[in-house]
């Protein structure tokens, strides 16, 4: 491990961790690599999410209340 690691603790299900403990072993790689790499991916998704919400920030938006009404309006109801 590098310097510029962290240690934490984290709790895993008993089966979640046999789980990920057996897919370390088969890609021959750690635990670690494996829960960072996982980490990464949602930081990753989470930022794409903010980015389409920033993107779409401007377009009208409609209650609920509105929809169904346009709905009805249309036949949809």
């Amino acid at each position: 491990m590098s310097d510029r690691t962290k240690r934490s603790t984290i709790y895993f299900d008993p089966q979640l961790h046999e789980a990920l403990r057996l897919k370390a072993a088969h890609a021959k790689r750690s635990i670690s690599d494996l829960v960072n790499d996982a980490v990464r991916a949602q930081l990753a998704e989470d930022q794409a999410d903010l980015e389409a919400f920033e993107v779409r920030e401007s377009e009208p938006t409609m209650s609920y209340e509105e929809l169904l009404n346009d709905l009805k309006a249309h036949g949809k109801l």
